[in-house]
């Protein structure tokens, strides 16, 4: 099991009252490797130093974007990103999601909901680790589907026999599809098995990495044949004999 104490998080915000209160309540909840950065400079110091396992975002930074530091993090690691921002559009959080974060969460609020959805990535990620390989599988961890192929044991996604990149938690959505072909879930059933949070997100959160899964896997991402949406239903990954 995963120990609290050894999980690095990196805060980046220039409100020293965010960042006094999400220290002061993760330290309550055994986290205790906390790290802390005002602006763009001292968060691109922090990734290169520390290298953070979870790192909690602000996108307007004094000296510079925080889209643009999602990149700069997973130079040197693979961090879960969490975007804590004012900006609450639509477009704000399909931009957020789309420079590579995991998770938004707009201002004001709740504390408590930063350190629960943090809580679930770790559950999530303990899950999968521990989760037993399947005794037949001629290779375990390997899902072939035609076109693409995961890997989960290497976090390998290979589309036409070319390796593409893939952000963890769009990875980690289409690996469950990979598990559960052709079965359907809705967005509250993907939000409490691959977020962990009991279906209490934005909706958007969801079709947002649907449709990264799609822009990878797809030959036409405005005509899928793979991940397929089952109307008033959910979604679904077939086999491309079935499309």
């Amino acid at each position: 099991m995963t120990k609290l104490s050894d999980i690095k998080i990196a805060i980046v915000d220039d409100e020293p009252s965010i960042v006094t209160m999400l220290q002061m309540v993760l330290r309550r909840e055994g986290f205790h490797q906390l790290y802390a950065a005002s602006n763009y400079a001292e968060a691109l110091d922090l990734a290169a130093r520390v290298v953070p396992d979870i790192v909690l975002l602000d996108i307007t930074l004094p000296d510079g974007s925080g889209l643009d530091l999602c990149s700069k993090f997973r130079e040197y690691g693979n961090p879960h990103i969490l975007f804590l921002t004012a900006k609450a559009t639509d477009l704000d959080v399909l931009r957020g999601f789309a420079m590579g974060g995991d998770d938004y969460i707009t201002k004001p609020f709740n504390p408590l909901e930063v350190t629960a959805r943090i809580q679930a990535r770790i559950r999530r990620l303990e899950s999968d680790v521990s989760m037993p390989t399947p005794a037949k599988r001629p290779d375990p961890g390997v899902y072939r589907y035609g076109r693409f192929t995961v890997n989960e044991a290497e976090g390998a996604l290979i589309v036409a026999g070319q390796p593409v990149s893939c952000p963890a938690q769009v990875f980690q959505l289409l690996l469950h599809f990979c598990k559960h072909p052709g079965i359907v879930f809705s967005k509250t059933q993907l939000y409490d098995k691959v977020w962990g949070i009991n279906g209490q997100g934005d909706d958007s959160t969801v079709l947002v990495h649907i449709r990264r899964i799609r822009e990878r896997i797809e030959v036409d991402p405005g005509n899928p044949k793979l991940l397929i949406t089952v109307r008033g239903l959910g979604y679904k990954l077939v086999k491309e004999s079935q499309a």
